[in-house]
């Protein structure tokens, strides 16, 4: 297996269970099954929980990836920090879109509807990540417009 893989596989497991630690949390305690009132929206204790978690994974993912898992990538901080978040918001709408599915339609219990959507993203999330969000150059080389 290559170190990056590893890496990924060690950063990104690590991270996925945080949230979905955070997840049972928000949604047996915080939550505990009532709807969660936000303004003039009410989320569903499933999606809030989603929420909450999401919010902690994408910083402590954010800073795994870049400093640990794609070290070599030739793009500024900020530029992957971009693509980070367009990454993790296309992830996060997939884990959302999948939540409601399993739990709202198919009325399946939120806590293994939420593992059974970790899983889809972390394939997902992989991807994007490696050929997105950290790329590195075939040639080792980067145009000076991706360097600004």
């Amino acid at each position: 297996m290559p170190l990056q893989t590893f890496r990924y596989a060690a950063c990104g497991g690590t991270n996925a269970l945080l949230g979905f630690l955070m997840y049972v949390f928000g949604y047996h305690f915080l939550f505990a099954g009532k709807n969660f009132y936000f303004h003039f929206f009410a989320f569903k204790p499933h999606i809030a929980s989603l929420f909450l978690s999401s919010i902690i994974t994408f910083i402590i993912g954010f800073l795994l990836n870049r400093y640990l898992v794609f070290t070599s990538s030739y793009l500024r901080g900020r530029i992957q920090l971009f693509r980070y978040f367009l990454s993790f918001s296309f992830n996060l709408i997939v884990n959302y879109l999948m939540l409601k599915l399993f739990v709202e339609i198919f009325h399946w219990d939120a806590i293994f509807s939420q593992i059974i959507t970790i899983a889809v993203i972390i394939v997902i999330s992989y991807l994007t990540q490696k050929h997105f969000t950290f790329k590195v150059k075939k040639d080792g080389g980067a145009s000076f417009s991706e360097l600004e």
